[in-house]
């Protein structure tokens, strides 16, 4: 009973609309939210977002969608806002089309954000540059493990925690 206690309140805790579900051995299991809860907490910071198709179906690669996000990463991205003060705009989430893998897009561990000086700035001047990607972007890492690469007009954001939120 005590454990079903400690995971109700994290549940309240974690964020509106999130529930987590499962033993005490799950408790560490990453969890998923709905495009709303999503663009809920990206408005809660003052995050946009865009897609080229005006949409957000996951099904459909010109969409931009949060469904089945990682709670954590939708973390991740308002610690970027906040930390950064930058004016952040999401043009890819949970969407088909992006690599697939198991730190995928598709599997709610990355964002992309349109490029913007400010960004770049904070992101060259506060992480630790650690090479090219295997495609050849080049990649920054914060002190909490998150990966930002560079991939020419947009940053692609491998979120494995919520960036120290």
């Amino acid at each position: 009973m005590k454990v079903r206690s400690v995971l109700t309140a994290l549940a309240l805790v974690v964020a509106p609309g999130v529930a987590v579900v499962g033993t005490a051995s799950d408790a560490f299991a990453v969890s998923k939210i709905s495009h709303a809860t999503a663009t809920q907490m990206f408005r809660d910071v003052g995050l946009t977002w865009s897609s080229s198709g005006g949409c957000s179906d996951r099904q459909n690669s010109t969409c931009t969608s949060f469904d089945q996000l990682n709670l954590s990463t939708a973390q991740g991205a308002q610690t970027l806002k906040r930390s950064s003060g930058c004016a952040l705009n999401i043009t890819g989430g949970t969407e088909v089309g992006h690599a697939s893998g198991t730190y995928s897009h598709y599997n709610g561990y990355k964002l992309d954000f349109g490029k913007v000086s400010c960004m770049t700035s904070y992101i060259k001047n506060n992480f630790s540059y650690i090479g090219l990607r295997g495609d050849g972007a080049p990649q920054y890492q914060s002190g909490s493990g998150n990966i930002y690469a560079d991939e020419g007009n947009h940053w692609d954001v491998l979120y494995y925690n919520c960036g120290g939120c």
